[in-house]
């Protein structure tokens, strides 16, 4: 019974180890998830349909010169009854082309009248200009944002990606453990079978093995959810992101005690987003001003008229008032002013450049937060190369203490606590230097990130 138990334990640690890769294809670089998140993600799918939106509009906004040249034409049949007195217009008022009549006459008489008419704002000082310049600038403020956002993506994807290694190596640590754990199982049994040790030893490191096992369960669905979430943006199946182990030794050897790179924050994406919409309310600032300008328009008309009355003032057949009898022609110049749009043009630019002055400080606030978050890096990174520089003499010596204990647990010089007690330092042991490398890759891309310097880091990894 107890060789079944002892071959039980051996083939459960078997399967776990041979699960982690079982289950996992070909490691996936950073750089091609980044690739793929680039060409997948659905947000950046949206925003560059937007962009497409803002540039329809500026096209749109591009074609406010053209002129309004309208064709009417209308036949009519009526009366032509006039009388004298002024009046203001509301809606539709009939009009009558004749002088007041000295008698009420209401005969039926017809008429037609064909129109073309231009009314075309000529210049209006600037004003179709500035227009055009904040529809350009809504274009480039929409780009930027586009930018941002798939700079922001990266930055997920990144922090994912290494989320993924420190899991990964916690799952490596955990199946150590596990293998650990079994080990001294056997022993345990082993030497509780011949009488050297008590029964409850054996107890005592089952119920460390499972543990572990349990451990080793709640990293993995860790592990699954990161990669579910990578899958999301990038498009991947989520078993296909398995990260290169080999990323965080590298990152270490190449930067470790070196010079990251240029950091480049003024022309960061996110410094020039809210550049952009500085500059866009700077320009929606110059179009208040010339919104209120006057405006000088240039109107011109031709049209012709029939009447089935003639000339003598003798209502003839109504089929003699279709068609023109009369051709004329207008054209005139004339300037158009509003005396109270200078109350109005003062309210509404007070207002923008309360908008503007507000963009100016949102844009100098973020430059000083990257300012800071590049002095973090560098002490989060300071930091952790102090650790890994220190770990391995803790990793060493917590690997000998283990050794030394389940020695000496297997001559029966030491108790089975004593001997978990030097597991569970060799584990932490492990798992710092795991957190480590982490917090070292972290705070690089940290640095590199908000330096505007990722592409450098990128190409050290291939």
């Amino acid at each position: 019974m107890q060789i079944l138990k002892i071959i039980t334990g051996i083939c459960i640690g078997m399967f776990i180890t041979a699960n982690i890769y079982a289950q996992q294809g070909p490691p996936i670089g950073l750089k091609t998830l980044l690739g793929n998140v680039s060409k997948k993600a659905p947000g950046l799918i949206t925003d560059s349909a937007v962009i497409l939106i803002k540039q329809a509009q500026a096209a749109e906004t591009r074609s406010n010169w053209l002129p309004n040249l309208r064709l009417n034409y209308q036949a009519d049949i009526g009366t032509n009854n006039n009388d004298a007195g002024p009046y203001f217009g509301f809606g539709i008022i009939p009009s009558n082309s004749r002088g007041v009549r000295v008698d009420n006459n209401t005969a039926t008489l017809s008429a037609n009248v064909g129109v073309a008419a231009l009314d075309w704002e000529i210049y209006n000082f600037g004003a179709y200009g500035a227009q055009n310049k904040v529809a350009g600038s809504d274009v480039q403020v929409q780009q930027n944002e586009f930018i941002q956002s798939k700079y922001q993506l990266q930055a997920y994807t990144i922090d994912n990606y290494l989320q993924l290694l420190r899991l990964q190596d916690f799952l490596d640590i955990q199946v150590r453990n596990i293998q650990r754990s079994q080990e001294i199982k056997r022993s345990v049994l082993s030497l509780a079978k011949s009488g050297v040790r008590p029964g409850v030893d054996t107890s005592i490191a089952e119920a460390e093995l499972s543990k572990a096992r349990l451990n080793y369960i709640e990293l993995s669905n860790q592990l699954k959810q990161v990669q579910l979430q990578l899958s999301a943006v990038s498009g991947l199946p989520y078993q296909r992101i398995v990260p290169d182990t080999t990323a965080a030794t590298k990152l270490i050897d190449n930067f470790m005690g070196r010079n990251v790179g240029t950091i480049d924050t003024a022309s960061h994406p996110l410094i020039n987003y809210y550049k952009s919409v500085y500059q866009n309310n700077l320009e929606r600032e110059d179009l208040v001003k010339k919104s209120y300008n006057p405006k000088i328009l240039l109107e011109g008309a031709v049209w012709g008229r029939g009447s089935s009355v003639d000339a003598t003032d003798h209502f003839n057949s109504l089929s003699d008032g279709f068609g023109f009898n009369r051709d004329n022609y207008l054209v005139g110049l004339g300037i158009s002013y509003n005396l109270f749009d200078l109350r109005r043009r003062k309210l509404k630019l007070s207002t923008q450049k309360t908008i503007t002055d507000y963009s100016r400080k949102r844009l100098q606030e973020v430059s000083d937060m990257l300012a800071i978050s590049v002095n973090q890096a560098d002490e989060e990174m300071n930091t952790a190369t102090q650790r890994l520089q220190e770990i391995p003499n803790q990793l060493r010596a917590a690997n000998a203490g283990y050794r030394q204990k389940l020695s000496l647990y297997k001559a029966g010089l030491t108790d089975i606590i004593e001997l978990n007690a030097a597991l569970n330092i060799l584990y932490r042991a492990e798992s710092d230097y795991a957190a480590a490398k982490y917090s070292y890759s972290h705070a690089l891309f940290q640095k590199a990130i908000t330096g505007n310097n990722v592409g450098q880091i990128l190409n050290s990894l291939n």
